[in-house]
Order: C-alpha cells, then structure tokens, then sequence
C-alpha cells in the first residue's frame, strides 16, 4: 500500500479545510488534503463572506486575485408585512474592512488552492474510510482514490468535512454531539434579478411565519432561501410546482413573472435541513476537527464560511510550530468556542423572530426592527457581533472601506 508522510493530514476541500493548507503552507507547513467530490462539485454551498471573512483572505494573500470577483454588499434590508422595517448600512460601522461580499465558492477554493501549491499535495476525489491509530492516538488516514487505498500519515488529522462529518464520526467525537433541528428546512434556488431592486443589498422577506432570504449572486442572478415547515417538502411536493411559485410570488411579488418561466420542476431546486450541532469535544489525540464539523451553524446571515475561515487562520498558528503538540487542538478550541457559541445564539433569536405568527409575535418583531433601525448606536451594537466578531474600530479618518468595487 502507498504510504504518504506529511505535518498535516486535512480531511475535506471545502474553505475551512483549503484555507487552512494555504495558512499552513504560509508558516512552512507541509499538508496533504483529502476531498472525495472531484472539483469539490456541491448541490448547495454558501458564497457570502463577511468582512471579518475578506479580512481573513487578505491576511492568507489571495484577497487581491478574488476582488475582482467579488460582488460587495452595501445594505441589508428586512422588510415585515409589506413594509421595510430595517435597513443596515455596513459603510456606517467603524472598521477598515467595512463590506460582506458574495463570492462564487469555486473561485475561492481555487485561489486558496493555487496559492498552496507546492506546500500542500490535494488527492481528488479521495475519501477518508478509517483513521490509522497507534499508542493511543490518530497518526493518519486511510483513503480510498481511483488509484487505489492508500496511507497518509501525519502528526495530525483536521477534519474539515463538513456538518456530516466522517472523520468526527470516526475519532468517536460524536458521542456527546447534540443535534439541533430547527423548526423549518430552506428551498435553495436562483432566479434573474428582477429589475428595480437595489444589486448591492441583502434581503429578507417576512410575511407572517414564512420568510425568505435573497441574495444577489456574482452570477447577476437572485439567490432564493425560501423557508418551509420542517418536513414540509412531502407536502408541497403533493401540491405541486405551482405552489412553490405562490408562496414565492407572496414574499416578493417583483420575481412572480421569473418564478413562472425558471422554475419548472423540482429539479431546479435544492432542499437544505438546517439544523445546528454543538460538539461536546473538538479533538482527540492526534485529530481535531474545524467548520461545520466542529460547529454547525444555520444559514441565517451567512455565517458558516466565515468560521470556517477563522477556525482555519487560528489553527494553523497553533499547529505550525509543534504538529505533534496535544495542547494545540485544545488551544484552538478554547479560542474559538465562545465566538461560535456567539453566533449560534444570535442566529437562533433570529430565527425566533422570524417564525413569530401567532400575535401579539408579528408586532413585537416590527417593534424590534423599527426600533433597531431608529437607533444607529443600537444596530452598530447588535450586528457588528455578526458581521465584525472581533474586530478593532478604526479612527474616524481611517479609509471608509479597503474592499474593493466589484461589478
């Protein structure tokens, strides 16, 4: 059986995973990276980066070569009932890097992997099927390729493998792993941009209980979460196409006439359970775990990628000067944790106020947002945990913003 020796064995090619290589490679770290989807081809992936998140990139030196790419986001905007309820300006908050963009994922797994190259070996498609283990601790993989199995031995093994995690499973941290289910599931799909709305915002639609998101794609088309009841999809399928197209066309009558020429069947949807996980432990003797494998997060104000990144940036500091070193894992957990734990908070009251119907909920929402959005102090204070977690104000004749225009 072929045998490969690196510092670092990483499991999953997704951001936080390739990412992580690219920061590696930086501190003179060499790694082999597994991903079992040839292109790392995914039904559904996220593309909106944070500033916290653009940051990050320009730390690792693929910033410049993705601007162009990159479609920034100036606004979000909630609008309940008919009515727009809050409106964020992310030019209002007082940091450097000020703007989220949306990012087409495979340009960005692409730079991250150029900028790797020579540093880090990736094996695709490559399936990790069992984790080698000696003297009581993880001293690699087995993998399975087109080739054949093969061996990667390392000092240490990240799983970066997303929310169905293998190698969690496999290194026995999912005794203890608590599965939240959320209340609702998201219908993922992409229509044309309709004209009249704003290229540069963020939005969510709020109609009673139901609720969608809208986010503008580098591709000049709308990305669609439509929210359903949990479970529900049996049931709207039963009813039909038709039905999907109704409950859009109530949320933003704008995409009705797109709605009925683009989707056409099922197909032409994804479905996505959301859903979150809290990991009791992070790691074991020579592996741990990063992104949605340590931590699943939901869909709400696209926060996924940006801890993947974060998780990536901080681990690799921890790893680079021992691999080997037992501390470092349980380092990088107890940096990370409270951040997580942050945002997985923030986005779970979010998800209350969304699915608040039976009155006097719909009205105290709007209260909530209207008074969200009269008071600048107040909104700075309550997104800036979500979009800037960490971050430094600057001066007020800092540069409004380093992030580039993109088209």
């Amino acid at each position: 059986m072929t045998v490969i020796r690196t510092d670092v064995c990483v499991v999953g090619g997704g951001p936080g995973g390739r990412a992580l290589a690219l920061a590696l490679a930086r501190l003179g770290r060499e790694s082999v990276l597994l991903e079992q989807r040839h292109g790392a081809a995914r039904s559904f992936y996220g593309e909106s980066v944070s500033p916290q998140g653009v940051r990050i990139l320009d730390s690792l030196g693929v910033w410049d070569e993705l601007a162009g790419r990159a479609h920034r986001v100036d606004r979000l905007e909630i609008a309940d009932g008919g009515r727009r309820v809050l409106d964020v300006r992310f030019a209002d908050f007082p940091y450097t890097w000020r703007h989220p963009v949306e990012l087409a994922q495979p340009a960005l797994l692409a730079e991250l992997s150029a900028a790797a190259l020579g540093a880090c070996r990736v094996l695709e498609p490559a399936a990790a099927v069992g984790l080698i283990e000696e003297r009581g601790r993880v001293a690699g993989v087995r993998a399975r390729t087109p080739e054949g199995e093969l061996e990667i031995r390392a000092a240490v093994t990240v799983g970066a493998d997303g929310r169905f995690s293998q190698v969690r499973r496999m290194a026995g941290l999912e005794d203890g792993a608590r599965r939240t289910p959320l209340e609702r599931d998201v219908i993922w799909l992409k229509l044309p941009f309709p004209a009249g709305w704003d290229r540069r915002a963020y939005r969510i639609r709020i109609a009673g209980a139901s609720h969608a998101l809208f986010l503008p794609g580098t591709d000049g088309r709308v990305r669609v979460g439509l929210n359903i009841p949990k479970g529900g999809l049996r049931q709207l399928r039963a009813d039909g196409v038709g039905r999907l197209r109704a409950q859009l066309a109530a949320l933003a009558p704008e995409l009705h006439p797109a709605a009925e020429e683009h989707i056409r069947s099922w197909s032409d949807t994804v479905l996505l359970d959301i859903f979150t996980t809290e990991v009791a432990r992070w790691s074991v003797p020579g592996a741990v775990l990063l992104g949605d494998a340590a931590h699943t997060l939901t869909p709400v104000l696209g926060q996924g990628i940006n801890h993947a990144l974060a998780d990536a940036v901080a681990l690799a500091g921890l790893l680079a000067p021992d691999p080997a070193s037992d501390a470092a894992p349980r380092a990088f957990e107890c940096s990370r944790r409270a951040p997580v734990t942050r945002s997985r908070a923030l986005q779970l009251r979010q998800e209350r106020l969304f699915t608040l119907a039976v009155p006097p909920g719909p009205t105290l929402r709007r209260t909530v947002y209207r008074t969200l959005n009269a008071l600048p102090a107040l909104r700075r204070r309550v997104f800036a945990p979500v979009y800037f977690p960490g971050e430094r104000p600057v001066p007020a004749d800092a540069p409004r913003d380093l992030v580039r225009s993109a088209s």
